[in-house]
């Protein structure tokens, strides 16, 4: 109550009569800003929402999928995990680590491709432990890991959000400088309903809306490849036309998709299905990218590229920023060789190798680690950096039994066949 009597808490309210609605501008003062500032250490370039009238939906695997599909074309990207109630965000990416802080706050655990995840199951001690906890104070702790996490500098952050319009979404929607949100939605006969909840709460509080993405949509078969409506035929296009909103995408039911979030390994997905929204993103949430930075491993043997990358045991990487190398250091592989290898360059930030011959299993671990490969590779380690740069070095695409060098090499009594070198 302010002193002219209005229920509202604006001191410019001239009346009494406006039912509380000053906030919103309806008795004629200024609408209120309840947007909170991110952590003074924070760089963050773009914030999306992905929202859904209901649960069960699908919703942080698509936010999962668009992090993993962003983080692939070399942007830095964050998840905050607003489903506080129901979080499943770390156990997906197969983060168990609990989140670590100082006097100036928390800082996010990361992913095996460095994607930085914050979530309640990384604050409590067990991770089915319940939260029980009531709205404001759930609401409270998704506004602290906006404020106090420090996220450092990141591209696109993604918000898990809890389903439906309560306090939660609210809280977000108010605090959070969002540039926009996705819908996720099923094919199911509910959808127009639910989905119209989801856009009517998001334009009523101003925020953009990139689009929707139908999961579940159909079930392919594995024999003959036809598509299974199991809900019924979409109507996602009708209703996106009748809102005036885009279709970013259709995700079927993958049982290999399922697999890798069971397994916290979602980050090894190799399906397209949400391609065209990351395209959308990029095109409509464009960010300027200042700094193209990469990493690049190369199998090392005295100076010379070997031509052993599975039992290899030190690899040199070189950091390129902008076209330049940043530096140079060889790390030893400490044991890590053979399928163990992919994982290991991944932990040190690898995006591509420059090798001689590898096998089959070799290259099929590194493109699951996302790590681009540059085979048939030999000479001076120097010489195959200046040559990359200058945009002259291409690969031959070999196998183990490709590469310049004999067998004589101890790969056991019946030759090569463990295809991971």
């Amino acid at each position: 109550m302010n002193d002219n009597g209005c229920s509202c808490e604006s001191t410019d309210c001239g009346s009494g009569d406006c039912g509380g609605s000053c906030s919103s501008g309806g008795c004629g003062s200024k609408p209120q800003d309840f947007i909170e500032k991110t952590h003074e250490l924070n760089s963050i370039k773009r914030v999306i929402g992905v929202v859904s009238g209901k649960g069960g939906v699908g919703k942080s695997l698509v936010t999962s999928m668009l992090a993993v599909m962003m983080s692939r074309k070399g942007y830095k990207v964050g998840i905050l995990d607003a489903d506080i109630t129901g979080p499943s965000i770390p156990k997906v990416f197969g983060i168990n680590k609990k989140v670590e802080g100082s006097e100036l706050g928390m800082f996010p655990q990361k992913s095996h491709n460095d994607i930085s995840v914050m979530s309640v199951n990384l604050l409590l001690d067990k991770d089915d432990s319940p939260v029980i906890w009531r709205g404001p104070m759930i609401a409270g702790v998704v506004k602290q890991f906006w404020t106090d996490v420090i996220w450092g500098e990141v591209d696109y952050l993604f918000l898990d959000m809890p389903p439906g319009t309560g306090d939660v979404p609210l809280t977000v929607f108010q605090s959070i400088p969002l540039d926009g949100i996705v819908i996720v939605t099923s094919p199911q006969d509910l959808v127009s309903m639910i989905v119209k909840k989801a856009y009517n709460m998001a334009k009523e509080m101003n925020i953009p809306i990139l689009g929707i993405v139908e999961n579940m949509s159909y079930l392919k078969c594995p024999d003959c490849g036809t598509e299974i409506k199991l809900f019924g035929e979409s109507k996602i296009h009708a209703i996106a036309e009748k809102l005036g909103i885009s279709v970013l995408g259709k995700m079927p039911i993958d049982p290999s998709i399922a697999e890798l979030c069971d397994n916290g390994e979602i980050e090894k997905v190799k399906t397209d299905y949400l391609s065209d929204a990351v395209t959308y993103i990029e095109k409509n949430l464009s960010i300027a990218k200042e700094n193209n930075i990469m990493k690049i491993a190369i199998p090392t043997e005295e100076t010379n590229v070997s031509s052993h990358f599975g039992k290899c045991e030190n690899f040199t990487i070189v950091e390129i920023e902008n076209s330049k190398i940043k530096s140079k250091v060889i790390v030893n592989t400490e044991g890590n060789q053979h399928g163990l290898l992919p994982a290991f360059l991944a932990s040190h930030g690898v995006n591509i190798v420059i090798a001689g011959g590898m096998g089959q299993g070799a290259r099929d671990n590194l493109v699951s680690n996302n790590i681009e490969i540059i085979s048939g590779v030999n000479g001076n380690i120097d010489e195959a950096i200046s040559t990359y740069l200058d945009g002259n070095l291409k690969s031959n695409d070999v196998g183990c039994s490709g590469h310049d060098h004999s067998h004589e090499h101890d790969h056991g009594e019946g030759g090569c066949n463990c295809g991971k070198h």
